[in-house]
């Protein structure tokens, strides 16, 4: 079965946006479909064995409307440039939604880190940034960590960009780095802090029935990584129950609740969650269409589409990774009365601690981690009222109208009038 590629649907959902942004110039709003600057570099690398290969890396920045370039560095194998740019895109939205100054960036290296040494994985780094050169800065475009790239790496980030402009204060190049190099407490926590801080509010707000607490309700988490056993952490913490995983090897499950430190140290020694003892091995598949309270994809894209968005049983989605929800499952979930709690507002506690960890470096401070937590959490509450009250006045005023109802919509349409507005107050130059 085939799915759409990320980057048709960002630029579906986008057109399926700009309907509500009807006092805005067409033009404008169609300038967001394409990214200010995309980069293509090509570079050479030595390998352990003294072979040299060649790789691609990609830098796009879509929007710099709002402030400086910020996205992550993603390194997989299959990684593209339209892939990097779609990206980019989200990123622009999710900053404005989550009202950060930064504008949307992403970039990247075509490579496969498990086929890597950390000494090869140092060197492409390395040379990555080095062939970026001006085209990243603290105050024009600032790198993160993403799929595959670690605080490590992005140590490396800033070690290679600091050598590059010595004599001056370049830790606000890069954010994701180790504590002891200017990185902030909860980073590594932080987008799936934010996940389980936006489910919290919205079920407070909205409720599951008559709950209005996360006490006692059974969640199913798709994808074990670091989003996913971040967000299972807090969510034990805040009383609900994990009855399912799963990796990219397969899931398990367990009705009375899987044990969230066992399942990570077992995944840790044996490479997979399958055969975690008092679990039932179970397909991806399967265990997205389990009965559930909510349902977390925190893997890839296209996870719930047409051919199975009939057959979800949860109560309500949370988009921890981004575009798991295809536009067609979307609507058909909607017409269940299934919520989906859009990737934009959803994973956003990300970016917004990377925002934080930027103006501590700039301002040469150190914020303790309750600090960080009681920031995110202001700006997460806030996020979440203002989708919840922009998809009221959209029903309102579209009524019968199925995407104005989407939680996604609202949120899009939030993030797209901030940036059109800010683009108009400075001016259309020359």
């Amino acid at each position: 079965m085939s799915t759409p590629s990320t980057k048709s649907q960002g630029l579906q959902r986008v057109l399926e946006a700009t309907r509500y942004l009807v006092r805005f110039k067409r033009g404008l709003i169609d300038h967001f479909s394409n990214p200010k600057r995309s980069i293509t570099v090509c570079f050479p690398v030595e390998m352990d064995d003294g072979s040299v290969r060649s790789f691609f890396g990609y830098r796009v920045l879509h929007n710099n409307v709002l402030g400086p370039g910020k996205g992550g560095l993603r390194f997989h194998p299959e990684l593209s440039v339209d892939e990097v740019a779609s990206l980019a895109a989200l990123m622009t939205w999710k900053c404005a939604l989550i009202g950060v100054p930064f504008g949307g960036a992403k970039g990247g290296v075509a490579c496969d880190t498990k086929q890597l040494s950390e000494a090869e994985l140092r060197r492409i780094t390395r040379r990555y940034i080095a062939e970026l050169g001006e085209n990243i800065g603290p105050h024009t475009d600032i790198p993160a960590p993403d799929m595959y790239t670690n605080e490590q790496i992005m140590a490396w980030v800033y070690d290679t960009y600091d050598r590059m402009h010595p004599g001056r204060n370049n830790r606000p190049v890069v954010t994701g780095k180790p504590l002891v190099q200017g990185g902030i407490g909860g980073r590594s926590d932080a987008t799936g802090r934010g996940v389980v801080l936006a489910t919290e509010y919205f079920v407070a707000r909205q409720g599951l029935d008559d709950r209005r607490s996360l006490e006692g309700l059974r969640i199913v988490i798709q994808g074990f990584g670091n989003v996913g056993i971040a967000a299972a952490r807090l969510l034990v913490e805040s009383g609900a129950k994990i009855i399912a995983l799963s990796d990219s090897h397969g899931a398990i499950s367990d009705p009375g609740g899987i044990d969230i430190e066992a399942a990570s140290q077992f995944k840790r020694r044996e490479g997979c969650l399958s055969g975690l003892h008092g679990t039932t091995s179970l397909s991806n598949a399967e265990l997205l269409e389990l009965p559930c309270d909510i349902l977390i994809p925190a893997a890839v894209a296209s996870q719930i589409h047409g051919q199975n968005a009939e057959h979800i049983q949860a109560r309500l989605v949370v988009e921890a990774a981004n575009d798991p929800v295809t536009p067609e499952a979307d609507l058909l979930l909607a017409a269940r009365g299934i919520p989906v709690l859009p990737d934009i507002l959803a994973n956003a506690g990300g970016v917004c601690v990377s925002y934080f960890e930027w103006v501590q470096n700039i301002e040469n401070q150190s914020w303790s981690e309750l600090e960080v937590t009681t920031k995110l959490r202001h700006r997460m509450d806030n996020a979440v009222e203002s989708v919840l009250a922009k998809q009221t006045a959209m029903r309102d005023e579209y009524p019968g109208d199925a995407h104005a109802g989407l939680l996604r919509s609202a949120a899009l349409t939030l993030a797209m009038e901030k940036v059109a507005s800010a683009t108009l107050e400075r001016g259309i130059w020359p």
